[in-house]
């Protein structure tokens, strides 16, 4: 595997947009795309703000 791939996928693991280290492995193959979108909810779900407007 490239090294740049691996690179990708462990910052990805690290900042939590992939949880499972098994991916690690797996970064040449293509990704269903259940997968892919559980990896896009959970990213959506960090960047959403939480706080409510002083208005």
């Amino acid at each position: 595997m490239d090294e740049w791939k691996m690179k990708i996928g462990e910052l990805a693991l690290q900042k939590g947009i992939i949880n499972d280290p098994n991916w690690l492995e797996k970064l040449d193959d293509s990704m269903p795309v259940w997968a892919v979108l559980e990896m896009l909810l959970g990213l959506m779900e960090k960047l959403e703000t939480n706080y409510s407007s002083y208005d």
